[in-house]
């Protein structure tokens, strides 16, 4: 699902979408992508994949097949296949994926779970370098 410059075809497909605007409460259960460019608070459980965008703002617990993190998240994250993590991300969580993508700039304070062929645990607090002014 995830490809670089292929945000219009993400929302296009996506059977639910929590614009910039939308503030939302409450506990979602779904089987389809999932788009927020908002707020939620709640949690959060899809089948598919999810896209957080760069603004959006979440304190939930997020579970997916596959995620693209670009925003603030306070919460868990498992994503059962690939998780992305884009360099505005900001994660205060424990993470667990079976594949992983941290792009330089991030912010990650809690636990990583890779669990491919070979887990990986990297116990903690994680912060990657920002990128030098």
């Amino acid at each position: 699902m995830f490809s670089k410059d292929n945000k219009l075809e993400r929302l296009k497909d996506a059977e639910t979408i929590i614009g910039a605007s939308i503030r939302v409460k409450g506990n979602f259960n779904g089987k389809g992508d999932i788009v927020i460019e908002g707020f939620l608070e709640g949690s959060l459980k899809t089948e598919a994949n999810v896209f957080i965008g760069e603004k959006a703002r979440v304190n939930a617990n997020v579970e997916a097949n596959e995620a693209l993190i670009n925003g603030e998240i306070s919460g868990n994250i498992k994503a059962r296949r690939y998780l992305a993590i884009g360099k505005t991300a900001k994660i205060a969580g424990d993470v667990q994926c079976g594949e992983i993508s941290i792009e330089r700039g991030a912010s990650i304070t809690g636990q990583i779970i890779v669990s491919a062929s070979d887990a990986k645990r990297v116990d903690k607090k994680i912060e990657t370098v920002e990128e030098a002014e």
